[in-house]
């Protein structure tokens, strides 16, 4: 009886311990190794690895804009997350759509990595938020519209070269904006 009641103990424990380790994996990576056992063929998996990191990246535009619109303290910086939440989130919901259809499996929440930038701009006193925000969202434009464009022009996948083609206009108008703002940002210190 000892036993039995030391082994079912033992169960729950481990039981516990992987749940655990599920929970707290990274949703980005997850997506990322559902997507490489169901395609063996580079080309679909290149294609899948743009959306999963287009994914990721969407998401966390649209959480760092709601932190923009309450956390911000100039009006532009505050218009600027508006922007970001209503515009990422449009082309989000058009991703999924799009991904669901190519059977692409998509993060369900923030990579770590994203989670960690989200937290460092929450850290942030106002004033310092708004230039580190609008600082890191040239950045992070910068990076997103090259990824895009790569996409556009080496993707293999007709109908998600078509969605980046289609998303490089606003993810330009984006870092138009962001650099503006930065300017007039640096113009008042």
């Amino acid at each position: 009886m000892k036993k039995l009641i030391a082994a079912s103990m033992l169960l729950a424990l481990c039981i516990a311990a992987c749940e655990n380790r599920q929970q707290s994996s990274d949703s980005k990576e997850t997506a990322e190794d559902q997507n490489e056992a169901k395609f063996d063929n580079t080309q679909v998996e290149s294609d899948a690895a743009f959306t999963v990191k287009a994914a990721d990246g969407g998401m966390m535009e649209v959480e760092l804009g709601k932190l923009a619109q309450t956390k911000a303290t100039h009006k532009e910086v505050k218009d600027f997350g508006n922007m970001m939440t209503t515009d990422h989130s449009g082309a989000n919901d058009e991703l999924k759509s799009l991904a669901q259809t190519k059977n692409i499996s998509l993060p369900a929440a923030l990579s770590e990595d994203k989670q960690k930038k989200y937290n460092e701009l929450n850290e942030k006193q106002a004033g310092e938020f708004d230039r580190e925000y609008i600082s890191f969202m040239i950045k992070d434009h910068e990076e997103d519209i090259e990824a895009f464009r790569e996409q556009a022009n080496e993707g293999k996948d007709p109908d998600l070269r078509k969605w980046a083609t289609s998303k490089i206009p606003t993810l330009e108008h984006h870092l138009a904006e962001a650099r503006r703002i930065d300017s007039v940002l640096l113009k008042r210190k």
